[in-house]
């Protein structure tokens, strides 16, 4: 998958833009990579957006992170992935250096308080706007199983407060099993 340097520089400057203005971490790179990459420069499509979030969020590490290296991988193969991941990791490595060196005035200053409250009612915003877009796309498909397995996470960790990692490997055998099922239907059904 040869690709030019144009490409791996807009792969780079894109995740490096996206990274270094994205507070909170999580799911509030998500909605970001997919004005980017999906809507903009429709190198990948939305559904596979919404596969590469659910895939980011289950894998170890960072979700941003995780994203870029799928996403990079998606536009450029290996290389496109090592390109995002340094995009993705060099922002807030500089700015951590920086407030580190700082470390004692950003702490005691009351501005930089305000300002880190007001940004995590932003966060929360942005959160509440992915979980609403990639979920509405799901009910949109009218499919049954991945509604009441959404439905059922956020019961059993909201409610219930069943621990992530065990929701994640329900969801992930009930993912296995409907695509088992659904693909050998397909393949009787094709046979015949």
């Amino acid at each position: 998958m040869k690709k030019s340097a144009k490409t791996y520089l807009k792969l780079f400057t894109s995740t490096f833009y996206i990274s270094a203005f994205t507070f909170g971490g999580g799911f509030v790179i998500i909605p970001l990579m997919k004005k980017k990459f999906v809507d903009q420069l429709n190198w990948i499509e939305e559904e596979e957006m919404l596969n590469f979030a659910a895939i980011a969020q289950s894998s170890p590490g960072a979700i941003a992170v995780n994203a870029s290296i799928l996403v990079g991988h998606k536009v450029a193969g290996l290389p496109g992935a090592a390109v995002a991941i340094l995009g993705t990791v060099l922002p807030p490595h500089i700015i951590l250096s920086v407030i580190s060196l700082f470390y004692t005035a950003f702490r005691e200053n009351p501005f930089v308080s305000a300002v880190l409250k007001g940004m995590q009612a932003g966060i929360a915003a942005v959160i509440a706007d992915v979980v609403f877009n990639m979920g509405s796309k799901i009910i949109k498909d009218k499919k049954i199983i991945p509604v009441l397995v959404m439905a059922g996470a956020f019961i059993a960790n909201y409610i219930l407060n069943i621990n992530v990692i065990y929701i994640i490997i329900v969801c992930g055998i009930i993912g296995a099993l409907t695509n088992y099922i659904e693909t050998k239907r397909t393949s009787e059904g094709g046979g015949r």
